[in-house]
């Protein structure tokens, strides 16, 4: 049967892809629909339609989920920085647990049993450090709207707090709306700064204070077991894992190109009074050979913390190389970080020991994950 955009269909919901939107079948034909839970029967109205699958927006929900609660943002819906507000947060975990566990297999070769249960967040709500609202100029209402861009990647949601965001940053919201940009198309990025850290204005830092410390207990407990003696911190930005690990190895190295941020891994390192390592400028693909050369590899760990776009094909060609004890990623892409642990793996150079998910990004489709994988002899 022929679909075409504005027709009205009843679906059942088997699924929750990657991304958040549920899937459904008509007809053996695949539909995708945002702000559902699996097993929930709806109504929904055709937007899109492709050889292989359709895209549709939810109009009623005929069958809801025992899972489904009230999301706690009246502009959750049409802004689209959350995905999972209607989810009881248990059934979050879970569903995310299972989308990682089906990427990596599909993606990275990756058995499922690798994946371990996403840590919680102590803070569901209210945990976002940093965001980045923007303005655009409403024609026909005549008004400069800030917020978030909206589902349809359009237009700017017109809002006054983040649900998801710390109290301090609504009141910097709020700041911004008294006094606006001049015009439409300005980003204006809100930030509660790190205790104890030096982060420059427009250096990453990740993003929710509530569950760093689960973070960093994960990458120590990593390097604790593989017993490494040197560590190389690679993207390693203001220092933080180098910083954290320092004390667990006998020297370390952090790698980073922007010079505000290892300007700020040095400053962050003093601090400390740490006398065991040392911040380098330069390109991670560059400065990864002689580093693996300086140190002995079976006692050299290196943690990967990459762009969302993960690693250079050049640098993991060169961890391939050269063999490491251990590599440990960090990524907030799981997509990327399977096609990578993909080529790591190959030929069984490294073998995966675990991937552990956190969910550092609660209410939304991102979730956190770390790798542990070990040089094979």
């Amino acid at each position: 049967m022929a679909y075409k955009p504005g027709d009205k269909i009843t679906l059942t919901i088997h699924d929750l892809a990657f991304g958040g939107e549920g899937v459904g079948r008509v007809e053996d034909f695949v539909v995708f629909v945002p702000f559902v839970i699996v097993g929930e029967t709806v109504e929904a109205e055709i937007t899109e339609v492709k050889k292989n699958f359709a895209r549709a927006k939810l109009l009623h929900i005929v069958t809801p989920s025992p899972e489904r609660v009230t999301p706690e943002c009246r502009h959750f819906g049409a802004c689209g920085g959350c995905q999972y507000q209607h989810i009881h947060y248990a059934a979050q975990l879970r569903f995310k647990h299972k989308q990682i566990a089906d990427l990596f297999e599909r993606v990275g070769k990756i058995a499922p049993d690798k994946i371990a249960p996403v840590l919680p967040c102590p803070a569901p709500y209210g945990y976002r450090n940093r965001i980045m609202i923007r303005s655009q100029w409403n024609g026909p209402a005549k008004k400069l709207e800030i917020g978030f861009i909206r589902t349809d990647n359009k237009f700017v949601e017109d809002i006054t707090e983040c649900k998801i965001a710390e109290p301090a940053l609504n009141g910097q919201i709020l700041q911004v709306r008294a006094n606006p940009p001049p015009k439409g198309g300005i980003k204006v990025v809100l930030r509660v700064q790190p205790d104890g850290w030096a982060v420059p204005r427009d250096s990453f830092f990740q993003n929710n204070f509530f569950l760093l410390p689960k973070l960093v207990e994960t990458v120590r407990g990593y390097l604790q077991a593989s017993d490494a003696r040197h560590l190389i911190d690679l993207y390693c930005g203001v220092g933080f894992f180098g910083i954290e690990a320092a004390g667990m190895v006998e020297s370390f190295v952090g790698v980073e190109y922007d010079q505000r941020a290892l300007a700020a891994a040095r400053q962050n390192a003093a601090e400390r009074n740490l006398t065991n390592g040392e911040f380098i400028s330069a390109k991670v693909e560059a400065a990864l050979p002689e580093l693996l050369e300086k140190f002995s590899a079976e006692k050299t760990a290196v943690i990967l913390d990459p762009p969302r776009k993960g690693c250079w094909p050049e640098t993991l060609e060169l961890l391939r190389r050269n063999r490491p004890a251990q590599v440990i990623y960090v990524s907030c892409h799981p997509a990327t970080m399977a096609r990578d642990l993909n080529i790591l793996c190959a030929d069984g150079v490294f073998e995966l020991a675990c991937v552990q998910p956190l969910d550092m990004f609660p209410q939304t489709q991102h979730v956190e994950c770390v790798a542990d994988l070990r040089r094979q002899n």
